[in-house]
């Protein structure tokens, strides 16, 4: 999303590179494409205005005109504002453990709300253990309640059912009660999308939330709007006093100025940011981690977190184990692809690595998920025998594969040639990790 937005920053950066000693004139001028770039990303023109005189200020009173590498103060100074405006620290949504605790997502139709409540039931899931309750109060979207209920069953969640012909404030209210008696310790409301400006529609959801009494009132913003997002988080907030934010779509092409602005402009802070469209993809939102990605810097952190979830230690070690045997086979080979796919799409992957953001520009998602997919399905479509022993995998066996698989004997060929060098790259690795090498998740591949 920040794309374009970094690399403008990183070339004013670049022009005061190497200059030696600047001028205030030189800062002036670097000011003024600062603000020239924010104002295209699209960010507000207060947030703006409030930043650039910041680190202005810092510029001057740190010595930065003396300074034989002005262009480092100032990436500091850039990256200390772009996170104070997105807030400093991870707001994490701390929900009570007793009662039933109820989280309401609102926001305007389209931003992804349905979803968004699924990839919330499957965090809390996962990384907080509880049993969350799935409610859809969508009475008005053709489906929406279906499609909640799909998404219910991919991740194991219990759901509210009888939504039929029912006023969305007594759906939500029954669904307590069908909450409490399945044992669930979390209420999740997936409401109707709806413009801030529906007077009939937004008292519609403040008689729910006087009924339900939320532990958290959510707006699902969609960070594609740009400004507007700034503006519809302000109306929610005015008629519902939010709690936080849920920035969705942040992996798109958009400039990004949502982000950077909406929790100067309302103080509601972002507790979260959908990263893709799989229901794993929703993270915490770290502001300055994503300062770090807007300035080129990497997120090693985000890229460590991931790896450690797609690996747990057990697998690592036993991994080890079978490349100091020498019996990594193509079935382990698979499982290393499979592992990769739920990490993300390579080039969000490559971004978060310092210096590897023009890589990650050149690299075609799509393309990548496509050529992981074929391995996989060329493996699947070997026999146990040959999984386990690719040596006897001759001329006739690869026609074979490659007729069941829907590709080429080509593409066979290049795979059992890749599995071969990589196989000899992660020997060279656990070699040279030592007996501490299984302190590190995937080092076959990010070492």
């Amino acid at each position: 999303m920040f794309d374009t937005l970094g690399d403008k920053l990183e070339q004013v950066f670049r022009r005061l590179k190497g200059r030696g000693k600047v001028t205030e004139r030189d800062l002036d001028q670097a000011m003024r494409d600062i603000r020239l770039a924010l104002f295209e990303a699209d960010v507000n023109v207060r947030v703006v205005q409030e930043l650039v005189a910041r680190v202005r200020q810092q510029a001057l009173g740190r010595e930065i005109l003396a300074s034989l590498t002005p262009e480092q103060y100032l990436i500091k100074f850039v990256h200390q504002e772009l996170t104070r405006a997105m807030g400093e620290s991870v707001k994490l949504l701390d929900l009570p453990r007793s009662g039933l605790p109820v989280v309401m997502l609102v926001g305007l139709q389209g931003s992804g709300k349905t979803t968004t409540a699924a990839k919330l039931a499957r965090l809390l899931q996962q990384e907080h253990h509880r049993r969350p309750y799935l409610v859809p109060a969508d009475v008005y979207r053709p489906a929406a309640a279906q499609q909640l209920l799909i998404l219910a069953g991919q991740i194991g969640c219990p759901a509210f059912t009888e939504v039929e012909k029912k006023d969305p404030v007594r759906i939500a209210r029954d669904a307590l009660a069908a909450a409490s008696r399945a044992g669930c310790d979390t209420v999740i409301i997936d409401t109707a999308g709806r413009l801030h400006i529906d007077e009939g529609l937004m008292e519609e959801l403040s008689r729910m939330k006087r009924s339900v009494n939320p532990a958290a009132t959510l707006l699902v913003a969609d960070a594609m709007t740009g400004q507007d997002a700034v503006n519809v988080a302000e109306g929610f907030n005015r008629a519902l006093s939010l709690d936080g934010v849920i920035l969705t779509k942040l992996d798109g092409d958009a400039r990004g100025g949502a982000a950077l602005s909406i929790r100067s402009v309302t103080g509601v802070p972002i507790y979260f940011a959908g990263t893709g469209e799989r229901l794993e993809c929703l993270e915490p939102f770290f502001p300055d981690r994503i300062a770090s990605r807007v300035l080129g810097k990497g997120d090693v952190l985000s890229l460590i977190e991931k790896v450690e979830r797609a690996y747990d230690r057990e697998q690592v070690q036993a991994l080890e184990r079978k490349l100091r045997r020498n019996e990594f086979t193509l079935e382990d080979f698979r499982d290393q692809v499979r592992a990769i796919r739920r990490l993300g799409s390579m080039g969000e992957l490559l971004a978060m690595i310092p210096g590897m953001k023009k890589l990650a520009q050149g690299v075609d998602g799509e393309v990548a998920e496509k050529e992981l997919r074929k391995v996989e399905a060329i493996i699947n479509s070997m026999t146990p025998k040959e999984r386990l022993n690719d040596g006897i995998i001759g001329g006739s066996r690869r026609k074979r594969i490659a007729r069941g698989s829907g590709t080429s004997v080509s593409d066979v060929n290049r795979l059992l040639k890749q599995y071969q060098q990589m196989k000899k790259m992660m020997k060279q690795f656990s070699k040279l990790g030592g007996r501490g090498a299984g302190r590190i998740p995937f080092r076959g591949l990010f070492s």
